[in-house]
């Protein structure tokens, strides 16, 4: 794109009417929506006691299995338009961030080999703004590898973990009950999602936010050419060994930089892009992305036991642990308001360990990462 298309690009995007935030039915409260999320915040606790009973630990509910821990930079443009300087965006700046990679489901020991959606989350320092926790001085972006949320809001969620927990262990029983239902490709989808390169899969906010004053999603985007190449590679039903994510993505980080962009994809039409409801996709083609920021990991090792084990047992990372002008929006958001704090506490006492407040990148155990340019790729340029 030359500079006067570009240019022209930019003036359209800026001219697009977009919704506000608080514009009405942005968030419709159904009743009854309390009571599932208790009852989802009490199967979640009762998922981790089983995984405990098997591994003498108690994980996550969900995103379990950690593939990889690595430090970076997120850097925010200097040239934003007006409508995309929102937020933490409202000013060019370079703030550091510590990045996870992992499995969705709760179960750790997940053979890698067997396809499921896959996890990306960071904790963003030094961030300027009101939060919701005064304490705080963080902002919590979370991310999975499909664009639509099965778990679509908490009616959705609550039948969906309620047939997992019971027949979660005879697929085809389950599979019998999920084509009984509506959004049954939804729910089946799952299971056949590309099984490739972590560090070459796009990632998605599946759920709204609000972006400033509008409303929007978000996505992470790989590109580095090397990046893109992997993402041709897929995990072999046979491969050797079961950890084959976490050995590709640990060869990769150690000799590679890795670069991302990250991207907004702004609200206009609330019937064409439901904040309540998170099954469907927002269509890239009627609503783009719009990148603000780009992400970059200088090369390191992908695998620290300290970090991860701090990570693990004393970290918590939660969307709802950020500013107030990035506040997660509809039924799924508001479920994660309740379970993810009742996941952590579980968490917490049943492994006697104590959360840390982490405000500092100081905080983090492992090196320093180096500086980028130092693996096989020129340090990204944000345009």
């Amino acid at each position: 794109m030359d500079n006067s298309n570009k240019a022209e690009h930019q003036q359209a995007m800026a001219n697009r009417k977009y919704i506000h935030w608080q514009d009405e039915g942005v968030e419709k409260i159904p009743p009854n929506e309390a009571e599932d999320i208790q009852a989802v915040a009490d199967m979640i606790n009762g998922m981790q006691k089983a995984q405990y009973n098997m591994h003498r630990h108690c994980y996550t509910g969900t995103h379990a299995r950690t593939q990889g821990i690595v430090k970076g930079m997120l850097i925010v443009k200097e040239d934003l338009p007006k409508h995309l300087k929102q937020s933490v965006f409202a000013h060019a700046g370079e703030y550091p961030v510590v990045c996870r990679y992992s499995s969705e489901p709760g179960d750790p020991g997940l053979d890698d080999r067997i396809p499921q959606p896959r996890g990306f989350a960071m904790k963003v320092f030094n961030v300027p703004g009101e939060m919701f926790d005064s304490t705080k001085t963080t902002q919590d972006i979370e991310f999975n590898s499909t664009p639509a949320l099965d778990l679509a809001d908490a009616k959705t969620t609550k039948e969906i973990i309620d047939l997992r927990i019971n027949y979660g262990g005879n697929q085809p029983e389950l599979y019998k009950r999920l084509e009984a239902r509506p959004d049954t490709d939804l729910q089946k989808f799952r299971d056949s999602v590309r099984n490739t390169h972590l560090e070459s899969t796009r990632q998605y906010s599946q759920t709204a936010y609000r972006f400033g004053d509008y409303v929007a999603k978000y996505c992470l985007v790989p590109v580095s050419a090397t990046q893109k190449k992997l993402y041709e590679e897929t995990v072999k039903p046979d491969a050797d060994p079961s950890d084959i994510l976490h050995q590709w993505l640990q060869n990769f980080h150690g000799e590679h930089d890795a670069e991302y962009l990250l991207r907004f994809q702004l609200c206009e039409n609330l019937h064409d892009q439901p904040v309540e409801y998170a099954g469907k996709v927002w269509d890239p083609e009627k609503y783009p992305w719009q990148t603000v920021a780009a992400l970059v990991i200088p090369k390191q090792d992908s695998f620290n036991y300290e970090l991860k084990s701090f990570w693990e047992d004393h970290m918590r990372l939660d969307p709802w642990l950020g500013l107030k002008t990035l506040q997660p929006l509809g039924s799924p958001n508001r479920l994660r308001k309740v379970v993810y704090p009742a996941s952590s506490k579980l968490r917490r006492m049943m492994n006697g360990r104590q959360e840390v407040n982490v405000s500092s990148m100081d905080q983090i155990p492992g090196p320093a990462p180096p500086q980028m340019g130092s693996g096989n790729i020129e340090p990204l340029k944000v345009n």
